[in-house]
């Protein structure tokens, strides 16, 4: 009789326990498709490097066709390209960026607990800046009739500097003053995409006449690539290594100063000695990459979007290989331009016949790190509430 008098407690405590479960997916379910919720969940600020690789890809074709050619041979053969491919590439480009933007606004209103632990995690935050990137890179390689110097190209590029001042105060004020996310604790290679939004940002700036903006900028990105690299250089692994599956980001070590040496190109007018040093510092470093193909053998098992991190640091060592034929002159300039830029866009061709073929993997993958960082946060933060 005990027995029988004690199975009736059990079992509803367990149905309660399972309806109590169950109520808040079905809720959430009701607000989104399941279709549309996936979307949300699995795209994240990472997935911007696409968009940022198109649209460097733009500029650099945009600066290969100029009139101020580096010979009368190259330019006679980048000038029969014709303006309407380079015209579809930025359109592309624009649509790309203009897509991810909104579902990644959609994400923000409907999935905010996965964006906030997105920007909790240390590598997911240095993605945020990604966007604001894309957008600078995409306004820089827009076609003619959107020139530098007309009001509205003004506006566009401070509202996209803005953000990335204000998670510069955000990002670097905490590597210094927040005892759990010191630099020595968070810095890793995606740490180095503040910097090249710095650059960005003063290669833009640059380009518009603000001089003393386009510097404060330069400064402040190759300050903070310095100490970056530094840190980096004689870092042990520790808990906060990188995973795997990321190490293609170790190209960013290269794009930083590329991009740097185009920014002081902007800045000066000229291809002086400093551009000089970052381009031929940007090129050692990439070629020590290159000579090391085993580091990157495990991260190319699987298709992931991580591999949009090889595309655009090749593109922005391109664009400052072609300003560098244009300041000095020589054959042996000409031809490191010529075989950088073709590697470019032989690398970026063929990142975007993988994505098309794996388009199911890229939006249905399970193995990315951010992802399954922000399903455990999100997790955790509705168990706490409970």
């Amino acid at each position: 009789m005990e027995e029988i008098e004690c199975k009736p407690p059990t079992q509803l405590i367990v149905e309660a326990s399972i309806s109590s479960t169950d109520q808040p997916e079905k809720n959430n379910g009701e607000a989104l498709s399941p279709s549309c919720s996936n979307i949300l969940t699995k795209i994240h600020a990472g997935y911007f490097r696409i968009s940022l690789s198109l649209g460097c890809q733009a500029l650099l074709w945009k600066i290969l066709t100029q009139p101020n050619g580096v010979s009368r041979d190259v330019l006679h053969v980048f000038s029969k390209l014709p303006s309407t491919a380079c015209l579809l590439l930025w359109c592309l480009a624009a649509l790309t960026q203009i897509s991810l933007t909104l579902v990644y606004v959609l994400r923000c209103y409907f999935q905010f607990d996965l964006v906030k632990a997105e920007f909790s995690h240390h590598i997911g935050v240095n993605y945020l800046y990604a966007p604001w990137i894309s957008w600078l890179a995409l306004l820089q390689s827009a076609p003619i009739l959107l020139q530098n110097t007309c009001l509205l190209y003004m506006i566009l590029c401070w509202t996209f500097i803005v953000p990335l001042a204000m998670l510069d105060i955000k990002i670097y004020g905490q590597w210094f003053t927040t005892e759990k996310r010191f630099l020595s604790v968070m810095a890793n290679p995606t740490s180095l995409i503040s910097v090249i939004g710095n650059l960005v940002a003063a290669r833009a700036a640059a380009q518009m006449g603000w001089k003393e903006s386009a510097v404060c900028m330069w400064s402040l990105g190759m300050v903070h690539y310095l100490v970056l690299f530094v840190t980096l250089y004689q870092r042990l692994s520790g808990q906060n290594s990188l995973p795997t599956i990321l190490r293609p980001t170790f190209f960013l070590f290269f794009a930083a100063p590329s991009m740097g040496s185009l920014a002081w190109n902007s800045i000066t007018g000229t291809f002086d000695t400093t551009s000089k040093m970052l381009f031929f510092f940007s090129l050692f470093l990439f070629v020590s990459l290159a000579c090391r193909p085993f580091l990157f053998k495990k991260s190319m098992r699987k298709f992931n979007v991580a591999w949009w991190a090889y595309s655009f640091p090749l593109t922005f060592l391109a664009m400052a290989a072609v300003e560098y034929s244009r300041e000095v002159k020589c054959h042996v300039a000409t031809l490191l331009m010529l075989l950088l830029s073709v590697v470019s866009v032989l690398v970026f061709l063929g990142l975007m016949m993988l994505t098309a073929a794996n388009i199911d993997r890229l939006l249905g993958g399970t193995d990315d790190p951010i992802l399954a960082f922000c399903k455990n946060k999100k997790s955790n933060a509705g168990a706490t509430t409970k």
